[in-house]
């Protein structure tokens, strides 16, 4: 076999791979309940979110209070914080995008936009993994507030 050849079989491979555990299904959702999606969501998570977010989605203590430059400090994402407010959309465009790219008019947002630094699978498996943590009453209302916006 050809060294070429050698390349192209390991490449199908490993994207078989990443089909097989949900990481390279970009557009499939946040799905709390699979466990595969949630793993890799947390390991993400705590790679690239828990330094602001904090560690067990606590968000920064007084969160809701602005910095000197207009923007507020990271939120919690548990079910203490806003984020289960939201539709999955919108949770994502604001983690790809960032938030002065997807926040309203007049808001100003500190928060960096993630594309180009983990894919969009990734960034649906870290949603994944903070709606794993919600309470089943939590997640229901934000289930609902998913299916108004459809």
């Amino acid at each position: 076999m050809t060294r070429t050849a050698v390349i192209a079989v390991v490449a199908v491979a490993i994207v078989a791979a990443g089909v097989l555990f949900g990481v390279l299904t970009p557009n499939r959702g946040a799905d709390p309940g699979d466990a595969r999606q949630v793993a890799h969501g947390e390991k993400l998570y705590r790679a690239h979110c828990a330094s602001c977010h904090g560690v067990t989605l606590e968000g920064q203590a007084d969160w809701r209070t602005r910095n000197a430059d207009g923007t507020l400090k990271p939120p919690p994402h548990d079910e203490s914080g806003h984020t289960w407010h939201h539709p999955d959309r919108v949770l994502f465009d604001y983690t790809k995008l960032g938030g002065q790219a997807a926040a309203p008019p007049g808001f100003k947002s500190a928060m960096p936009g993630f594309a180009g630094v983990i894919s969009d699978g990734d960034i649906w498996a870290v949603l994944a993994f903070i709606k794993s943590r919600w309470p089943a009453t939590v997640r229901e209302r934000q289930r609902q507030i998913e299916q108004r916006q459809r």
